[in-house]
This record gives C-alpha cells, structure tokens and sequence, in this order.
C-alpha cells in the first residue's frame, strides 16, 4: 500500500469521525434541550387570618342582632305611645259624649 492510499485511507475515516462527531454532538444538544427542568409548583397560598375571620363574623353578627334589639324596642315604644294616646282619645270622646 502506497503513501497516497494510505492517507486517502485516512482522510475516509477522518470524514466518518468528523460525520458521527457531529451527529453525537447533535444528539447531546437536543437531549439537553428536552431535558430542560421544570419549575417547582408554586406554593399553595395559606389563607390568612382564620381566627380574624371568625372575630369579624362575630362582631358582625352582634352588631346585627343589637340593630334588630333596637329596632325592636323602637316598635314597642311606639305601640305603647298609640295605644295611651288611643285610650285618652277614646276618654275625651266618651266624656265629651256624655256632655252632650
């Protein structure tokens, strides 16, 4: 085998290499790009203020029930107000029906 076979020879497998050299390196970059991590989850948010909740609804609900408290005896002073000024008008009336 001459020299210029020889080196024919090897440039052949110089060129295979340099091919599988490529493809190798191909290869690795495309593993690494469907490699890519994948963040973590993001923290399920705690809800704040569980007794500050439960404070407010009951602050709430007193305020409610003292309104309706109010409410309520604003409506008995008023019918104890009708019915005594009912009952004088109905004593005038009958006083004045029986000077007549």
């Amino acid at each position: 085998m001459s020299d210029l076979d020889k080196a024919a020879k090897d440039a052949v497998d110089a060129a295979a290499n340099t091919e599988q050299l490529e493809l190798i390196t191909a290869f690795l970059k495309a593993q690494q790009l469907t490699k890519q991590e994948t963040p973590p989850p993001a923290p399920v948010p705690r809800s704040s203020g569980g007794a500050a909740k439960w404070i407010g609804i009951g602050v709430g609900g007193a305020v409610f029930l003292l309104t309706v408290a109010v409410s309520a005896m604003a409506v008995a002073i008023s019918a104890v107000a009708l019915t005594i000024c009912v009952l004088i008008l109905r004593s005038v009336w009958q006083d004045i029906r029986k000077n007549t």
